[in-house]
This record gives C-alpha cells, structure tokens and sequence, in this order.
C-alpha cells in the first residue's frame, strides 16, 4: 500500500491501477485466444482491482461533522474496499474522501486487493476481442469469472464482515458487485451504464416515456450541450434532426426496462426507467442503479384509487407503505418501518402545488396517504380476504411498484419519493377500459411528469441537505 497525501492523488493512484490491471487482463485474453497461451501466475497477480484504505487513529481533535449523512468515521481502525471505474467515480470519491481526510486527518493509502477482475466485465464489447471464437469454458479455466460470493450485499444488509486483516468496510458495495451491476444495466435498459444520472426517475407505462422524450429534445435543442442517451445506445444531440423521433425510432423494444437520459455538462441531468409493471423489476433495478449513488429516485406512475372521493387524475403522495408484494421481506423484515423522506415529500407537495390552480384545487387534487403494493396485479380476486387489512391501513392507493422502491431506497440509503396518479378505482365501479385509459393519459401523463422534473430541480437547489441521517445504520461505512 502506497501513502497518498491528498484525496487528489489517492484518486489517481487508484486510476492509474485499475487501468493497469484492466490492460493486463485485456492483453493476456487476447493472446489466450489468438495462441492458447495461458496467464503465468505473475500475469494473473495483476489482474486485480485497487484497494482503497482509510487509516484513523481516533485524535481527540476529529472534527466530522454530526449532521452530515455521510464522512462519518466512528471507531479508530483501518477502514477498506476495493474500487471499480475509478475514473468515472471521481466526482464522487473525492466527495467522500475530502471530509474523513480533512475533518478526521485520516491517512489514506492505496494498493492491490485480493479480488481478482473478472474477465467478462473487461473484454465485453472491446474492440479486437471475439470471445466467441472460443469457449467460456476455457476461458474460465484460466481467467477471474464471476464469483457469487463475491457480489453480495451483506454489508448493505447489516451483516458482520469480518476481514483477514481486520479493516471495517468503507463502502457499500466492493468493486465485484459493483461490476456486475454495470453490466446488469446495460443488459436491462439498453442505454450505457455511464450515462446514468444522479436524479432517477421511474414510471411503469410507456407513455411516460413519449412525455419524457418530448421534454428532453426540447432541452436538447437549447443548444446549451445537453446529450439525450437512448436504449439502444442511441446518443442524440442538438444537430440531430428530430431528435423526440429518433428517441422513439429508437430500438427500445429489445430490453426489458429501457432507460433515457438527458445529460446535461453541469451534472444535473435526468434519468428516466420504465420499470413495466411488477415489484420483481422494480427490486432488480435498484438493486443495480444503487451502485452509482444516485442523489435520488422517484417514482411516477399512476395506481388504483381507494377513496370514493378521489377522481380519476387524483394525485397520490405516498408517505407510508403497506408491503403486500413480499420481494423484500427477508432483507427488510415488515416490521421494520419505511420512513418517508422529508425532503422529497416537501419537494413533491411544493411541485405539486405549482402546478395547481389554486390551494384549494391542490387539496381537491392532492392526496397524501399510505399506498399498498401488491406482487399479484389481480388482487381484486382475492378483496374478501383483503378489505380488512386495507381498511386497517388506512390505504388511500394500490400499484405493484411503489413499496418496493420505497423499501429499496431505505436499504441501499438512496433518497427516494412516490407520487402517483389515479388512473381507476377498483373498490367504486370506476374499472380500468380502453376508453377511459386513453383520455385518462391524455390529459393527466404530460402535468404528472412535469411534477416529477420540478421536484428533481427543487431538490438540485440543495442536494447536502437531502441526504438523510434517518438512513443511516448501526456502524454505516463512511462512504455515502
């Protein structure tokens, strides 16, 4: 382990070791399939992704700062991880690392882990290398593969990680699981990992996503460098003609949750997912998106109304959950209760509000509450046996996504929010039909999204004071 002086060049150090270890890999594959000659056990020492270390020796004179959510160092020790894309992360490591070495005068160091790349995140799409021209058999026999005790998420779980040399866990995540992430990514939404910005916003129909496409080519043509990325890595910019119908031309339909997102120089740019519908592509998403450690993601997507004073095109502000979906009640057990953010919440009322004519219509129109998220889209078939505990709840709204990207928020410390739009109300006759479902899109999809954008550019006006404590843990790693 090498002693770096300044965050400034910790960061360096580690990009100069992963490009270093990411070449060797590169090199030895290539070799390995134009001549079968294998890794020596010098060459396969290098393939290795760079640790992080952060030494403190507990000085009475740390100053952190208590109300900070993050770049907290609680006990004296050696806190370690091991790092991926070091350049892409820049931004955010210098974020992490400046408040422990400033405000606790911890020594940071950086070296080689013990945990090895894995071949297929390297050589994947790298021009020169077919791996088709030989078996990924052969290619694990004498190369790093995905190993799955490598890529869990104990430390985000709360579990005791108990390392060799004794460091505490600096981070959430270690390089392995945040690689596989990656690429998980890019095989769901089509659109490149990189690409990914820090506000993130969901929806469950597509035609949130013609509205998103149509805002964001109006940003794109203001030609002040905004950057529209589509699925199917489509990359759009202010010379491309038509650039809402080249998004839509776009081959979307090939990936399970394509993603747009509207990149902007500053930093303060847009995603947009369209999870589909169910709890099991809302969990698998986060789970991936949460590696890049987004500032913050919302949901917006319509639900069933459950009040007979609510109309359709009613907004929903989830600020409870009722966890009927069961996708994550092992590692969040229901008894463990799901906190709304209150930042977000004031930020999404405040949108809201804007947008509506008046505080009286914002009344008539807003409603805040407990939604209930079911993994059976035909819950209706089984109200006898649910009426009780709906009523119970004090439910104001059902949908299938909402309590699960709650939920997720909460486990992996991303901020998050939940508004919805009533498009039915299934316990009041008000059913869904192809009728009514057009015109309720038509004229409720295009507010319902702008709400959404207002509420991430409120947030952007202080993002320090969105990231709460309230998501801390017991012993949270220093790292946001």
């Amino acid at each position: 382990m090498a002693r770096c002086a300044t965050p400034e060049d910790a960061v360096e150090a580690l990009i100069v070791h992963f490009d270093r270890a990411v070449g060797a890999l590169k090199t030895a594959v290539t070799r390995f399939i134009e001549t079968g000659a294998t890794p020596t056990r010098d060459e396969r020492a290098l393939f290795r992704y760079p640790e992080l270390r952060v030494r403190y020796d507990g000085r009475a004179s740390a100053r952190g700062r208590a109300s900070r959510a993050f770049g907290q160092l609680i006990w004296p020790g050696d806190y370690a991880v091991s790092v991926t894309q070091p350049r892409h992360f820049r931004a955010y490591l210098l974020e992490q690392l400046r408040p422990l070495h400033e405000d606790y005068g911890a020594a940071l160091e950086v070296g080689v882990s013990e945990a090895e790349i894995p071949y297929p995140f390297v050589i994947d799409g790298v021009a020169g290398i077919d791996p088709n021209t030989v078996k990924m058999s052969d290619l694990a026999r004498h190369f790093p593969y995905p190993m799955l005790a490598d890529v869990g998420d104990a430390i985000v779980d709360g579990d005791t990680i108990l390392r060799h040399d004794g460091a505490r866990p600096l981070s959430l995540f270690e390089a392995p699981r945040v690689d596989m992430s990656l690429k998980r990514l890019e095989h769901y939404t089509g659109a490149p990992w990189a690409d990914v910005q820090p506000w993130i916003l969901f929806t469950n129909y597509q035609r949130y996503v013609e509205e998103f496409v149509r805002w964001a080519a109006d940003e794109v043509g203001r030609g002040d460098g905004a950057v529209l990325s589509c699925a199917g890595r489509v990359r759009l910019d202010a010379s491309t003609p038509n650039v809402a119908e080249a998004a839509m031309n776009a081959p979307w339909r090939k990936f399970q949750m394509p993603a747009y997102h509207l990149i902007r120089p500053d930093g303060s740019g847009v995603s947009l997912v369209n999870i589909g519908v169910g709890p099991s592509n809302a969990k698998t998403i986060t789970d991936h998106l949460a590696v890049l450690r987004p500032h913050c993601w919302i949901m917006v997507g319509h639900c069933g109304g459950l009040r007979a004073t609510q109309r359709i095109g009613d907004y929903v502000l989830a600020h409870a959950y009722l966890r009927r979906d069961k996708i994550l009640d092992d590692q969040v057990p229901l008894e463990i209760p799901i906190p709304a953010i209150a930042e977000v919440q004031v930020a999404l009322q405040q949108a809201a509000a804007q947008a509506a004519d008046g505080r009286e219509e914002l009344k008539a129109r807003l409603r805040t509450g407990t939604v209930v998220s079911y993994a059976d889209r035909n819950w209706e078939l089984n109200y006898k046996d649910e009426r009780k505990r709906l009523s119970q709840s004090r439910a104001i709204a059902v949908d299938m996504e909402s309590a699960c990207i709650a939920t997720q928020g909460f486990r992996m410390r991303v901020p998050y929010g939940v508004l919805l739009c009533v498009s039915d109300k299934p316990l009041h006759g008000e059913i869904k039909l192809p009728g009514q479902a057009d015109k309720f899109y038509e004229s409720a999809i295009g507010a319902h999204l702008q709400i959404g954008l207002k509420t991430i550019a409120l947030l952007q006006e202080d993002v320090a004071a969105l990231h709460s404590r309230k998501l801390r843990s017991f012993d949270e790693p220093a790292f946001r």
